[in-house]
């Protein structure tokens, strides 16, 4: 198949009817030519049949549905994956809780640059440079963020200010050069191990300020054993990181 566009949204989903086709509509208005994958984990609310009805209407909209709750990390990679095979020049990895605001998905495109001659690798959509920032968080939900952010950062030896943040536009041809079985992370910590990854890549990434806004409707997916298990994932590749300097 080659796609008539050169960019997929990739969205993890699981319990997100509610949200999902208004964030649909809202990705086609900021980017009326890109194509749409949603890869859902089997949501019992129903996310998935209004998928797989979107999908047999329009030939931009693509649906994988795996049946069961398999982690973030795994359904990111799967949605890599998706834009690797079908060749498309760029991908883009947003929440499905309109957290991450859809208006800024031209700047993001905008900020790779020329494909042909591209200024970036990769942009984050970040919280946590000069006109990012978060809203709706509790105070330690936010100091529990920029804690695990320098923890990655100096465990991991990254650079940009929002290692966690889920928000990215990366190109594909670099994407191809990832080796997906190397990675430990299933869950939250593969946002950082990704952006390691890249790193020893030598891949250009930018950053440009986005309002976090916490979602309205549904609820989050994180928990305490997954925060503790991600955090264990980060120290172990940090590790690797310091272990390979020395």
């Amino acid at each position: 198949m080659t796609p008539l566009h050169k960019t997929l949204v990739a969205i993890a989903t699981y319990n997100e009817r509610d949200n999902v086709h208004r964030l649909v509509e809202a990705i086609r208005q900021a980017l009326p030519n890109t194509d749409i994958l949603i890869i859902d984990d089997g949501s019992p609310d129903g996310t998935g049949q209004w998928c797989e009805a979107q999908a047999d209407e329009h030939e931009w909209f693509h649906l994988i549905q795996r049946g069961s709750k398999q982690g973030l990390g795994t359904a990111t990679i799967r949605g890599m994956q998706f834009a690797i095979e079908h060749k498309y020049a760029l991908w883009i990895a947003m929440d499905a809780d309109f957290s991450h605001p859809p208006e800024q998905l031209p700047k993001m495109v905008g900020t790779i640059g020329n494909l042909d001659s591209p200024d970036f690798d990769c942009v984050i959509g970040s919280r946590y440079i000069n006109g990012g920032s978060v809203a709706g968080w509790s105070w330690s939900r936010r100091f529990m963020s920029r804690g695990v952010n320098l923890y990655a950062r100096l465990l991991l030896g990254l650079k940009p200010r929002d290692c966690s943040g889920a928000y990215r536009c990366c190109r594909v041809e670099l994407l191809s050069q990832l080796d997906f079985s190397q990675f430990l992370s299933h869950g939250y910590s593969f946002m950082e191990e990704f952006l390691w990854r890249l790193k020893k890549l030598n891949a250009r990434i930018a950053e440009i300020p986005i309002i976090f806004t916490d979602r309205e409707h549904g609820a989050s997916k994180l928990n305490k054993r997954e925060a503790i298990h991600s955090l264990w994932i980060l120290f172990k590749l940090g590790l690797q990181n310091w272990l390979r300097k020395n």
